[in-house]
Parts: structure tokens; sequence; C-alpha cells
């Protein structure tokens, strides 16, 4: 095996064992019992100079202490570039990088485990036992350098993987071959970065997606859409013939932390006067349709406000690739399948919804609607159903269009069983590029005199302000007469709803299992949860206030 190791390398003998001695000299140390990295003892894995012709901007850690990410700007092009920095390995270390993973390979499949510390350990021990056999003693550093490359390949996402691991990053596209990555951040937009593919990595890579996911894809098969074992979703591309410049993904990040709608509050996406309404409408069981473009957030949104659906209400979830994650306990969750998905036959977003209704659940929120599932989503919601949905449109006339025409085709008397229809948009305020809730109409029903779909706007956003305009609605007059109340109950409930979020938002309450709980405790006990929070905003204002001694 050792002759394998050191096969290829140019220079003969005599050349291999002058390098194989400084290397040794370089690594000395043991392959038995490799301590933890120490950077204070070991220093750093990583070293950088930067990158020519950009000034830093920033500079973070993506996996300490072996991955970070330097953000650097041209002022001349007005662009920034995105460069992963990554362990530096020579020659002779990829070749023995190059043999571990070659080793190594088979007994990480036999030993596989659904637990990723198992795992690295069992790779850990692949190593030093290969090492030994090798008779290649290696420090610290080095050992660490080898096994952030195997983890990463073994378990991560390849070369791609520090992308993958910045909370920064929403999505991820690769066009083709030999072209760079570009990705979107969440402070710097659409950028560029320093990680290309070629034809035979990439193709590999594109379909080793499509085979951890459970999908198929082949030159024969060349396109398809899954959910990657992370939750992320990827839309792939294999070869040349539908993409000329060869293979290609994009990848939407998923996120393990959906946003609150604190969150979206503190983001500007909606007023605290937007979201006590949605959140009152939501307890009242109305329906909700987010519509929107590509990237404006709206199952982001719908994610969100679902965490004002009662405690206890039973709530079923249909998706063609997972996305919406709830923090709810009686929720029941369904994905579509393809024909390749188990064997069997395809199961449709219509199948799943046509079985739902006999699960008897009080909301159904259906990951996106396009097609034939429209027509027994309305009729759930004409049944008594409070459902939720988002489509691809980007007003409100657009979205009764397509409602109301190929491949669609929801009458209209149905389309008025809709109460809420939230249209939000990815636009720019001054050289931000935001998210914001463009329109909130309310579905009123059909104009006897002229036959068409009646709305009404409850909320506006004035783009010269960056303001939400607020106006009359019906949903909040048939919500005070649902409930017996008079208008001062009403304003009343409005408040108290938005002095709770206004206490998660000043709080920073972005982690969905606290919002979601002083949520519940509202619905248990509201006067106790006014009262708290009340006064834990009356003392901030009050310490906030000119000449108060704490």
């Amino acid at each position: 095996m050792a002759g394998d190791l050191f096969a290829g390398l140019d220079g003969g003998f005599d050349a291999l064992q002058r390098r194989a001695s400084r290397i040794v000299e370089v690594l000395r140390g043991t392959a038995v019992d490799v301590p933890p990295y120490d950077p204070q003892a070991h220093g750093p894995l990583v070293e950088f100079d930067g990158v020519a012709d950009y000034e830093e901007v920033d500079r973070y850690w993506v996996n300490a202490p072996y991955a970070f990410v330097f953000i650097g700007f041209d002022a001349e092009s007005d662009t920034h570039y995105y460069h992963v920095v990554e362990p530096h390995l020579d020659d002779f270390e990829q070749t023995v990088l190059d043999q571990l993973y070659d080793d190594i390979r088979d007994a990480l499949i036999y030993d596989a485990t659904t637990d990723p510390d198992d795992r690295e350990a069992v790779l850990i021990a692949q190593m030093q036992r290969l090492l030994s056999e090798y008779s290649i003693d290696v420090t610290p550093n080095a050992f660490h350098r080898l096994f952030y490359y195997l983890h990463r390949t073994f378990e991560g996402f390849e070369k791609l993987d520090p992308v993958m691991q910045d909370p920064h990053i929403e999505d991820v596209s690769c066009d083709g071959y030999g072209l760079p990555l570009f990705v979107y951040h969440t402070d710097y937009t659409d950028i560029e970065t320093n990680i290309t593919y070629e034809q035979q990595e990439l193709d590999s890579f594109v379909v080793r997606l499509a085979q951890q996911s459970g999908r198929h894809i082949s030159i024969g098969d060349p396109v398809t859409e899954t959910t990657l074992p992370d939750g992320s979703r990827a839309e792939l591309a294999l070869g040349e013939e539908v993409t000329p410049r060869g293979s290609a993904f994009t990848i939407r990040k998923y996120s393990e932390e959906p946003f609150t709608p604190a969150t979206l509050v503190d983001y500007d996406t909606f007023s605290l006067d937007q979201m006590a309404y949605l959140w009152l409408a939501i307890e009242s069981n109305k329906s909700l349709l987010f519509a929107g473009g590509t990237a404006s957030g709206k199952t982001t949104s719908m994610n969100a406000v679902s965490m004002f659906v009662p405690p206890r209400a039973k709530i079923l979830t249909i998706e063609d690739t997972r996305e919406l994650a709830l923090y709810h306990d009686n929720w029941l969750s369904s994905v579509t399948r393809g024909a390749d998905g188990g064997g069997g036959d395809t199961i449709t977003m219509y199948d799943l919804l046509r079985s739902a209704l006999r699960h008897r659940p009080e909301y159904i929120i259906v990951g996106e609607v396009r097609g034939e599932e429209a027509m027994t989503l309305f009729q759930a919601m004409n049944t008594g159903h409070t459902t939720y949905s988002t489509m691809h449109a980007d007003s409100v006339q657009t979205v009764i269009n397509r409602l109301e025409n190929d491949p669609i085709n929801v009458p209209r008397a149905m389309i008025q069983s809709l109460d809420i229809l939230c249209v939000q948009t990815l636009t720019h305020v001054g050289d931000e590029r935001v998210r914001r809730s463009s329109v909130i109409a309310e579905i009123e029903g059909i104009d006897q005199r002229t036959g068409d779909l009646d709305y009404s706007t409850a909320f506006e956003w004035d783009p010269t302000r960056d303001d939400f305009e607020q106006r009359d609605s019906n949903v909040l007059d048939e919500i005070q007469d649902e409930r017996g109340w008079s208008r001062s109950d009403l304003l009343r409930e409005l408040r108290n709803r938005k002095r709770v979020l206004q206490y998660l938002v000043e709080q920073d309450v972005t982690d969905y299992r606290r919002f979601t709980a002083l949520i519940n405790e509202y619905y248990a006990q509201p006067e106790r949860v006014v009262a708290r929070v009340t006064d834990a905003l009356d003392s901030d204002v009050a310490a906030a206030a000119p000449g108060v001694v704490e």
C-alpha cells in the first residue's frame, strides 16, 4: 500500500526520498495519539495574505479553525468578492490525502451510522490506522488538515461545504464548467466567489447531490428538483443538453432556525400593526395566501405566521420539497413523491391534499399552489378548513388571474372563500435590498353588478417613505361580529397583541421556541402576559429616559 501511496511522484527514488525526509521532518509527531487541536500550542491551520486588488471589508469563520470567508471590495468596479480560505496542502500531503480517501471510503461505508459524532470517530480511527500502515508520522496540524478535507468530502458538500456552512448565504448558483460560483449574501447580495468546478468534478457532484436525496439524474433524464439531506432545496441539471455551459445547480439553503414574526417586524418586512392583524386573523380561522416573486420571502412569511396557530389545533402541511418547519405539537407533515422516490407510484400534492381532508385538520398549509391541487384547496376552504399557501405572482390582480385561468382554473365563486391575500416584494430601499409586504388585501366577494371579484386593501407599503399605510378592514369587522366584541374590545385586543410583539422585537427573541412559548402563554393567560410585557416595556422606557439613575 505504501508503494501505491508514493506512485506517480516525479523525480525518481532519490527525489522521493529527499521529499519524504523533508515531510517527515516537518510532520514529526505520532499517528496513534493525536491530541485535539489547540491553536495556542499548534498555531493556525490556515494562512492567508489577502486577495490582490481587493480591500478587505469583512472576515469571519464558517468552520473554525479550518475555514473562513474573506469579503473583498474593488472600488474601481464597485464589486464585492467572496473568497473561501481553507488549509493549504503541499504536493506530498495532497498525495497522502488522495490515498487516504481511496482507503477510507469503503471503511466509512461499512461503518455507516446515523450519528455524525460516531462517523467522525470512525474517520479519525481509520486515519490513525492507515497513517500508521503508511509509516508516516504527522504533527497535530497536519493530521487536522487532512481530517478537514476528508470530513468535508465524506460528511459535507466537498468544496462547497464552507459556503453551505455560512449562515449569511441564502442561495448558491453554479452555472457551468469552469465558471465562478455565485452566492446571495444577506449583507452583500449577489456576489462572485473563488469556487469553480471542472467538468468531471461538477458532473460527479451533481450526481452525488441527486443520489444523496434519493433522486435519479442522468444524461437521459438530466433535470431534477430535490431536497438535500440538510433540508435545502436544489435544482440540478446534468450535462450540456439542457444547460449548454455544462452541469449546473442552484441551492436554496434551508434555515434550521426559522424566522419568527418578530424577526420579520425587526427587518421591516411587516409592521407591528400588520403582524397583530395577521395574528388575530389566524386565530380567527381566516384563510391566507402569500404571493410574490422569486426570493420575495413568501414561504418564510407563511412559516413565520404559522407560529400564531393556537397550540392544540391540528395542522397538516403539504409540500413538494420540505421547507416548512413548525414548532407545533399537533402537526402532520407530508411531502410529495416522484416515481423514483420509493419504487412505487407518484404521489402528487393533489393526492396528499385529498388525503389530508380525511385527517380532519383544522389548518391546512400547502407549500405552493400551481395546478389541480388549487381546486381541492379552495374546496377545503369552502368546507370550513383554514388554509394557507403561496403562489408566484406580483400583484393581487395577477393572483386572481392565475387562479381563474389555466392550469389552475378555480371558479370565481370559490375564490371568494379566500379571506386575505398578502403580496410580498424583493426591492431596494436606498442601496439596500429588502423584502417588504407590499399589499395586504381582503377578498370581499363578487360584485353583483359587474360579476368581478371585489377586493379591498387593508395595508399598503409606501416606497417613498418606506412605511405601511393602514386602511379599513372588513376582516376585522367580521372578527368583531363573530366574537361578539364591541369596537373598543377589538382595538384593545389588537393593541395588546402589538404590545406583546413589540416586547418580542425589543427583546430580540429570534428563537422560534421562545417566541412560540410566549404566544401559547398568551392564549392561555392573556391578561398576565400583557401585564408582564407592559411592565418590561415601561421599565425599558424609564431606563432610557434622560437623567434616570438605575
